[in-house]
């Protein structure tokens, strides 16, 4: 309830007063035209959530930056020591090391945007409950988290590729940007899908770590495509497996100048982009409801 000053016909006159009444949402899509507008406008709330999320977990610090490279390296190390033990690839391939790393690189930016999209919209109640605007814009905030936690690993993969005499260095190698942008999107749908997830059943958080270590061993990041090439499984993987082509496509360029195949690029563009759009349309689809689902 509210008055309106303005509706005084003269001075000390008693204002009319309006009446407004809001009524319940209903789960559904809204017009997304409106809805992305108002999006886009508030994007800069997206930006600064994130950055509000990087201070809280100290990534913003010099050490925490360091620890975000650290991290990735020494989970590459273990891996790399892991498979010389059970086999001499390692030392076969001096380019495995390298493989290794700028494969699992990459795989934390999409497993970074699953983690912290899952938790984004649970941990922000009071956010939601207090502030009117467009839910997607949370799990968004934790992708632009990822995406700027991955940008100081681009500098040892610059580092590594200094260092390998066998790197083929050729322009086709920027190319290798089009399949990350594939991977935040990718990466968006997984954690809007997931943060919807976990309003509905808490034990999502509990459950993802399994199915992003049952990932890795499928993804080509501790194996390389050709391990596969002429299998009957090559097939398979490409189209069951979304990081196959993403990780293949960005490997085959980064490491190797090699152009892939159109087939590699559709699946990935394809992939993604289902992705993208199941996960995100599905958060809005329910995000009228998290705010009774939350408390």
């Amino acid at each position: 309830m509210t008055s309106d000053p303005s509706s005084t016909s003269e001075a000390g006159a008693t204002p009319q007063v309006r009446y407004f009444h809001y009524a319940p949402h209903h789960n559904g899509l809204p017009p997304m035209g409106t809805y992305l507008k108002e999006l886009w406008q508030r994007r800069d709330f997206a930006y600064e959530l994130s950055r509000a999320n990087m201070r809280a977990d100290n990534s913003a610090t010099v050490f925490g930056t360091i620890w975000l490279v650290l991290n990735p390296i020494l989970m590459a190390g273990v891996y790399f020591l892991l498979v010389n033990i059970l086999t001499s690839r390692g030392r076969s391939n001096p380019e495995y090391f390298v493989h290794l790393t700028t494969s699992l690189f990459v795989f934390t930016l999409i497993t970074t945007c699953a983690n912290t999209g899952t938790t984004s919209v649970t941990t922000a109640g009071k956010l939601i409950l207090n502030t009117a605007f467009p839910r997607l814009l949370i799990p968004l905030a934790a992708v632009i988290t990822a995406v700027m936690r991955f940008l100081p690993t681009l500098v040892v993969t610059l580092i590594l590729l200094i260092v390998t005499p066998s790197t083929h260095w050729s322009p086709t190698m920027l190319l290798a940007v089009v399949f990350v942008l594939l991977m935040v999107l990718l990466g968006t749908g997984i954690a809007s899908f997931f943060a919807t997830c976990q309003v509905y059943f808490r034990d999502t958080v509990n459950f993802l770590p399994y199915f992003i270590r049952i990932w890795l061993y499928l993804s080509p990041v501790l194996w390389v495509p050709n391990d596969i090439a002429g299998n009957a499984l090559q097939p398979i993987a490409q189209i069951v497996n979304p990081a196959y082509s993403l990780l293949t496509g960005y490997t085959s360029l980064l490491l190797h100048g090699t152009i892939p195949g159109p087939t590699v690029w559709l699946t990935a563009a394809v992939w993604s982009i289902a992705v993208f759009l199941l996960g995100t349309l599905f958060f809005i689809w329910r995000e009228r409801d998290f705010a009774v689902r939350i408390f």
